[in-house]
C-alpha cells in the first residue's frame, strides 16, 4: 500500500484554528526540517479547558495561548513527550493556570547508552520536564467538558503518548503519526521495534480522525497507518538488502537508499537506518562486532 503525505498546511501563526467543535489548534512559529511548519498545540473544551502539548519556550506562542484561554479555567495540561518542541512551555503555562500536568513520564531512553556511544539528539531533549502525574496506559482524565484517554505509544521516544477523545473518535497522535512526513526514530531515545508495535496498537483502535503534533489532520487514519506500516517494512527490506549487497556503514546505506532525498535530510535518514539496523541485529538477521552503534560495521548474519 502506497503512502501519500500531505504537505499542504496553513499554520496560521498567532491564531486559533477550529478543527472540530471545542477543539482549537495553535501552531508555533518554529518551522524546521524536523518540525515542518511548526508544533501544534491543541486546546480542548469550552468552559473548562485542557491543553495538549504547550510547545517550546516561545514568547509569542505563550501570549497567543493565554489570549485564547482568557479567563477560562484550565484543568489539565497533557504532554505527549519530552522533545523541546513540545514540552518546555509547560512550566510557565502551569504556573499561570494552576493546571495539573499529565504525561507518560519524564524523559527516558529506550535503552541505556552503550560504552562509547553518544546521543545524536541529546540537545533536543527536555530533561527538566516533570509531570504531576505519570499516567498509566489507558488511564482517563476528565473534567465537565471532556474525557481524555492516555495511550502509551513508545517508539519515537520511550515516553511518547497519544491522547484520545473516545466518544468522538479523535486521537491526538503527536509525533507518532503525522501526515507531512515519517516520524524520526533514533536510538537510544527511540526504538524501531517499539514504534512498529505501537503502530499495531493504534490499528486495533477505532479512531476516525488524527490530530498530529505537526501538520494537517489525518481524515482516514487506518488507511494511513497501513501505508505507514508498509513504508517502514519497505525501508527495513531496503536496509537489509544493502547489507546483503556488501554495504557495511550507515553512510553507504543512506547514499543508496536515499539518493533522491534532499542531502540536508541525510542525517535524519541515517538515524532511521540505524534504528532499523539495531532491530535487525536484535533479531539475528544482521551482525556487527559488539553493540550496534552509528559507526559500527554491519554484515550479514
Amino acid at each position: 500500500m502506497s503512502l501519500k503525505f500531505d504537505t499542504q498546511f496553513d499554520p496560521a501563526y498567532g491564531e486559533a484554528v477550529q478543527i472540530a467543535p471545542d477543539i482549537l489548534r495553535v501552531t508555533v512559529n518554529n518551522a524546521s526540517a524536523f518540525t515542518g511548519y511548526g508544533t501544534n498545540s491543541y486546546i480542548i473544551g469550552k468552559a473548562q479547558l485542557g491543553i495538549i502539548d504547550p510547545g517550546p519556550e516561545d514568547e509569542a506562542h505563550f501570549a497567543t495561548l493565554m489570549r485564547i484561554i482568557a479567563d477560562r479555567p484550565v484543568s489539565h495540561i497533557f504532554v505527549s513527550h519530552t522533545h523541546r518542541d513540545h514540552s518546555p512551555l509547560t512550566a510557565r503555562l502551569k504556573s499561570e493556570t494552576g493546571a495539573i500536568v499529565i504525561a507518560q513520564g519524564p524523559h527516558q531512553s529506550a535503552r541505556p547508552l552503550f560504552d562509547g556511544e553518544s546521543n545524536a539528539l541529546d540537545a533536543s531533549v527536555d530533561t527538566d520536564f516533570a509531570p504531576d502525574i505519570c499516567a498509566k496506559d489507558g488511564e482517563i482524565f476528565t473534567n465537565p467538558d471532556w474525557a481524555l484517554e492516555v495511550i502509551h505509544t513508545p517508539g519515537h521516544m520511550a515516553n511518547h503518548a497519544c491522547f484520545a477523545l473516545n466518544d468522538r473518535g479523535i486521537l491526538f497522535s503527536a509525533d507518532h503519526v503525522m501526515a507531512w512526513a515519517t516520524t524520526i526514530v533514533a536510538p537510544p531515545d527511540g526504538s524501531m521495534r517499539a514504534y512498529m508495535q505501537s503502530l499495531e496498537k493504534l490499528l486495533k483502535r477505532k479512531d476516525n480522525l488524527y490530530l498530529p503534533g505537526h501538520g494537517a489532520p489525518i481524515a482516514k487514519p487506518h488507511r494511513f497507518l497501513r501505508g505507514l506500516r508498509a513504508h517502514r517494512k519497505m525501508r527495513e527490506r531496503a536496509v537489509f538488502e544493502r547489507v546483503m549487497q556488501g554495504d557495511e556503514t550507515i553512510a553507504q546505506m543512506v547514499a543508496a537508499i536515499y539518493r533522491d532525498t534532499d542531502p540536508r535530510l541525510h542525517g535524519a535518514a541515517g538515524l532511521s537506518v540505524f534504528a532499523h539496523l539495531e532491530d535487525l541485529v536484535s533479531r539475528g538477521l544482521v551482525k556487527t562486532d559488539g553493540d550496534p552503534m552509528p559507526d559500527s560495521l554491519y554484515r550479514p548474519a
